[in-house]
């Protein structure tokens, strides 16, 4: 057993992270270095879209308006739940992506990112599936998430929870600003699984004792590369696979929660329409500045 940071996860009456505290007094297992654990952000690790409350966080400082925030989330949604992963769709929502973090600085976006996490993601993390993670955590094995929110995000937010890493969807940088060209795909259905996997050859993991987290059917092919899947908050589409595999499933919301969370949850199956608008509200902002 060995000595380690760990992170106390204190809720509100409804389940939800109210904060946390770090603690150097806690003992873990030895390393595991085969064994590892993946999870999915958003509406498995936080309640609603991370890129969503990014964007929430940009309007309050007038980046965006009420209006472009309100196309922003509807794009978001009208993605969802009319595109899904048909080609020509993902070629929209890749130009999205371009849009949003075109022109931007890194150390600006990871700024703002770490602003935003702290007055509008940490209390949306779910205490549950967080201390699911830290179990993994506190048994030795690494914990990384895999969004498709940009890398920068992700790596804020398992900073922030003390996980190991994030994997992300990658804007090419150039002289320390992003090109608005992608390296690679968005980190979207498929690309998942592919990028867990390359991980998992440079890390020596082992996928069979590997375990993944999601909320979504989109996710199938990365609970199904893994030796154990687990459903977290799942769509019906997903309850349904949960239940002929016979995976585990972990539901921590309330009826009324899960009701009241219903559109910002969906409305973030990976970077779709809507960043395009916020993108374009940003640059009108910045030439008007």
């Amino acid at each position: 057993m060995a000595r380690s940071r760990k992170v106390t996860v204190s809720t509100d009456a409804e389940g939800h992270t109210a904060g946390w505290a770090e603690t150097d007094l806690a003992l873990v297992s030895a390393p595991d270095p085969t064994a590892a654990a993946f999870f999915d952000v958003d509406n498995t690790m936080m309640q609603g879209a991370s890129i969503y409350w990014f964007a929430r966080g940009l309007a309050s400082r007038n980046y965006l308006t009420t209006a472009d925030l309100a196309r922003f989330a509807w794009q978001q949604l009208r993605f969802r739940l009319l595109a899904r992963e048909h080609a020509g769709d993902m070629s929209l929502a890749k130009e999205a992506a371009l849009a949003f973090v075109e022109g931007w600085r890194v150390n600006e976006v990871e700024h703002l990112a770490e602003e935003i996490f702290d007055e509008m993601m940490a209390p949306r993390i779910w205490a549950g599936t967080h201390q699911l993670a830290q179990r993994h955590l506190d048994a030795g094995q690494r914990v990384w998430l895999v969004s498709a929110a940009p890398v920068e995000i992700g790596r804020v937010i398992a900073a922030r929870l003390g996980l190991t890493g994030a994997i992300g969807t990658v804007a090419e940088v150039l002289d320390g600003a992003y090109t608005g060209r992608l390296v690679g795909d968005l980190m979207h259905g498929p690309a998942k699984a592919e990028a867990v996997t390359q991980l998992a050859a440079v890390e020596g993991l082992e996928l069979a004792r590997c375990a993944a987290y999601s909320d979504s059917a989109n996710d199938l092919p990365l609970l199904c590369s893994v030796g154990r899947a687990v459903a977290v908050n799942p769509d019906g589409a997903l309850l349904r696979e949960a239940r002929q595999h016979g995976w585990e499933v972990r539901d921590f919301r309330t009826g009324r929660r899960a009701v009241k969370i219903a559109v910002p949850s969906t409305a973030a199956a990976g970077l779709v329409a809507g960043a395009v608008t916020a993108g374009l509200a940003l640059q009108r902002r910045r030439r008007a500045g």
